[in-house]
């Protein structure tokens, strides 16, 4: 019941994070205010700072290196609010699309504060909320009257560090439908979904394959552009009808369809990712400028399903190593990788390029 009212707060402070609204996250004793620089304008900015007093920023190590911030090695950096600092400016330190048109940031100053649980759930509720990993916060005392009176949300630090592991864990099945596919046409589909509501995982379940051998599996994170509209981009839509041809031929297995877009960074910083490509970046470097780690993926839901599923061994159709390492950490027996790549085209040959040389695949 706790991990559930857990979820619940965690649902409601993304919501709110979304929207403007600030919530606080409170951790043995100490609070922060937080806001999304990315919702930053005149009315939020100063309803904010209607309520706290001094402010600073919290980026995420990443963007900070963008912005020529020193680190210590920290992954969440504090930097202290210019005195000239505009709405504008806030979302435009979050936003490194915006860089060609307001190339004039900073200097800015490191606050010397190493990282504690409380500053890395501040970024992390804002990843949560699928916003841009930079944040406006405040220390404030969760019994100020200001605050008492703004009524907003406060959740606990380590609710929002666990968040992905507790949401994996309430994973319950909820759906289950016969649904024919071209060439597999002995397919079902199985829907996952956390206790308290939240996003849901679809198991695509080919055949029946007997659950005392290992499995065939694809784990396959949604491409919106690339798995609906064709993208030539990627080659999320020739690996997904791929995996559903080759399992169908094997004789049966599972694609588990993962509501992680863009690595785990959601359909819209992806798309802020592809227009820094369009810049020259690739890949890696337009993730980690826009604050972001090279793959934010987490592999517990994906374990969680094939433990709810009956599956305890896997034969994993992926060129990425760190795929497999990922489902091993969460118990998944990885007894075997199967390669599954297809040839390149104009328009993704650097992309795939990049993830030989630079994420370890195997191409």
């Amino acid at each position: 019941m706790e991990n559930n009212t857990n979820l619940l707060a965690l649902e409601r402070a993304a919501s709110d994070l979304r929207r403007g609204q600030p919530v606080v996250v409170e951790h043995e004793g100490a609070a922060l205010l937080v806001m999304a620089l990315e919702q930053a304008n005149l009315a939020t900015v100063a309803a904010f700072d209607a309520i706290a007093g001094d402010s600073f920023l919290i980026l995420t190590n990443n963007r900070a290196t963008a912005l020529k911030v020193a680190g210590k090695g920290w992954s969440v950096v504090r930097l202290a609010r210019p005195a000239w600092f505009e709405p504008a400016d806030m979302v435009a330190v979050a936003d490194p699309t915006l860089d060609l048109a307001t190339p004039l940031k900073g200097p800015f100053a490191r606050i010397d504060h190493a990282e504690t649980p409380l500053d890395k759930a501040a970024v992390k509720l804002a990843k949560w909320s699928h916003m841009l990993p930079a944040v406006l916060v405040a220390s404030v005392e969760t019994n100020a009257t200001a605050l008492a009176q703004a009524d907003l949300l406060t959740v606990s630090a380590a609710m929002v560090n666990d968040a992905d592991i507790q949401q994996a864990a309430a994973l319950e099945k909820v759906a289950s439908a016969r649904v024919p596919l071209a060439g597999a046409e002995n397919t079902r589909l199985i829907a996952f979904r956390p206790s308290v509501g939240g996003v849901e995982h679809i198991a695509i379940q080919i055949g029946d394959p007997p659950r005392g051998k290992p499995v065939l599996v694809r784990v396959h994170s949604e491409c919106f552009t690339g798995d609906l509209l064709g993208s030539l981009k990627c080659d999320c839509g020739e690996q997904l009808k791929g995996s559903v041809k080759a399992i169908s031929e094997a004789g049966g297995g599972l694609v588990l369809y993962m509501a992680q877009e863009g690595r785990g960074i959601g359909l819209v910083s992806k798309l802020k990712a592809y227009a820094l490509q369009d810049q020259g970046y690739d890949t890696v470097d337009a993730n980690t400028r826009l604050g972001f780690d090279v793959d934010e993926r987490v592999f517990a839901p994906a374990a969680e399903m094939l433990r709810k599923l009956g599956f305890q061994k896997v034969r994993l159709m992926t060129n990425n190593p760190l795929k497999v390492e990922g489902l091993q950490s969460f118990g998944v027996d990885v007894v075997e990788r199967v390669s599954h790549a297809f040839p390149s085209n104009p328009h993704n040959e650097h992309y795939l390029a990049t993830k030989k040389t630079r994420t370890g695949h195997i191409l």
